[in-house]
């Protein structure tokens, strides 16, 4: 039995521990995510994940370096969005944009993001339901 156990242990070890971001849509629709963050360059944003209803997807592999993050997502099927005050860049198709100012002028959107306190964790899992902001919806791409 300790033997068992101590395998048990050792199996345990040898996996690498799972860090990652992560983005759970609990809707009935399928949903559209950007991201925002700092990292050692400085801002970015990042988008779209197409998410389906009651799905999950990883939107950053690894170890998280940053304590906050921050979400704009869209509700395809239904409308609305979910959103907040820190603004970053967006456009309608696949996109990563460094900085956040100056959006229009560089050809982008002006998004509000919902920001997320990791509480400086490794490994984060965001949900997505319940009440949303209305906000024009940008189309997937």
């Amino acid at each position: 039995m300790a033997l068992a156990l101590a395998a048990a242990f050792a199996a345990m070890a040898a996996r690498p521990a799972l860090a990652d971001l992560k983005l759970c849509n609990k809707t009935g629709s399928t949903v559209g995510v950007a991201l925002g963050y700092k990292d050692q360059k400085g801002w970015a944003s990042e988008g779209w994940w197409n998410i389906p209803p009651r799905a999950c997807k990883t939107l950053l592999e690894g170890p998280l370096i940053a304590r906050y993050y921050y979400i704009f997502a869209v509700d395809y099927d239904k409308g609305g969005s979910w959103g907040g005050k820190a603004t970053l860049c967006t456009r309608d198709k696949i996109f990563t944009i460094r900085g956040r100012t100056d959006c229009e002028a560089r050809g982008y959107r002006t998004t509000g993001f919902f920001e997320v306190d990791t509480g400086e964790e490794n490994d984060w899992t965001i949900s997505l339901s319940g009440a949303k902001t209305t906000q024009p919806r940008p189309k997937a791409k």
